[in-house]
């Protein structure tokens, strides 16, 4: 599996072009679909049936909580876009810059709330598993909403803005100091105009493990660097076992996890997007749902008329 990256739109279909379907024994399959239905009464028939769902989410359901999705037209963190600090270079030449910034992140979730769609999920997963059946969310999100609003079977594949890593040690701690460290107190503005703290390197967070004291980092994968093998090898188990798929509040053009539901739809389970808009891969699913993730999901989700009660 390759690292992490943004996939161009235009490249995003000759990519779903090729997918290896787990259930053709390595056939090649291009998938073509009709127009997605939007009728959640069928979506609703599926989900009565489905005994292991998987769903994916990103940056828009955060978004809907007030989180900054750093994305298309002024996604910018003072004259920046994310993916130019999000990387391991950005973080070599310039710690105090990719620590305001994420710093600055840290702050703005931590004032945030799990909004109806994360909780719709997290009351979906508690319900269903009391029936036998099973739910999983795959996120690309590092900002624990999800754990926020309740949800257990939960791969945050991106990592967590609230744990860090030494560069030293290699030690991997939680961590939800506000501030992180002292020297950050009051920085991380947005705005354009924001001087840079330009902090120096040993009053940046440094590990706390005896006899360490290394540079911290955030425990997030950065653009270039490859997802956690181990957790790939669980969303892989997962992917391969899901009998319907849900896709919420993402653009699928950051790889790979774009490539995760149109994995699921090439072996004909269905899937179902949830998002604001249109995305390169609507055309290749079952469903496309329009409009905010919280108002979609708790309709979508709510307890069926065919649901044992206990």
């Amino acid at each position: 599996m390759g690292p992490l990256q943004i996939v161009p739109s235009r490249l995003i279909s000759q990519l779903y072009c090729g997918l290896k379907s787990p259930a053709a024994s390595g056939t090649k399959i291009c998938l073509t679909m009709a127009r997605p239905s939007s009728n959640m009464a069928d979506f609703r028939k599926c989900f009565a049936k489905a005994k292991h769902i998987v769903i994916i989410s990103g940056a828009g359901i955060s978004a809907e909580s007030g989180i900054p999705t750093f994305r298309g037209a002024g996604g910018y963190w003072r004259k920046w876009q994310a993916q130019a600090l999000a990387t391991p270079g950005a973080f070599a030449q310039n710690p105090s810059l990719v620590w305001e910034f994420y710093h600055y992140r840290r702050e703005v979730i931590q004032r945030v709330e799990p909004n109806p769609g994360h909780l719709a999920i997290a009351e979906c997963e508690a319900r269903l598993r009391e029936q036998g059946r099973r739910v999983v969310v795959i996120t690309q999100n590092i900002d624990e909403l999800h754990r926020k609003a309740g949800t257990k079977n939960l791969l945050e594949i991106h990592g967590s803005i609230f744990k860090t890593r030494c560069t030293s040690c290699g030690v991997v701690a939680e961590n939800y100091k506000s501030p992180i460290c002292a020297a950050l107190s009051g920085k991380g503005a947005p705005e354009p105009e924001t001087q840079d703290a330009r902090i120096p390197v040993e009053k940046l967070p440094r590990c706390e493990e005896a006899g360490c004291g290394g540079l911290l980092r955030p425990y997030v994968v950065w653009f270039g660097e490859n997802l956690d093998p181990d957790i790939l090898e669980e969303v892989d188990r997962e992917l391969a076992l899901c009998d319907l798929c849900l896709v919420v509040g993402t653009s699928s053009v950051v790889y790979p996890a774009a490539m995760f539901a149109p994995q699921v739809s090439a072996r004909g389970v269905p899937v179902a997007e949830f998002n604001m808009e249109t995305t390169p891969a609507t055309n290749r699913f079952r469903f496309h749902f329009q409009g905010p993730c919280g108002g979609t999901l708790p309709e979508a989700l709510a307890p069926h008329e065919t649901e044992r009660v206990s």
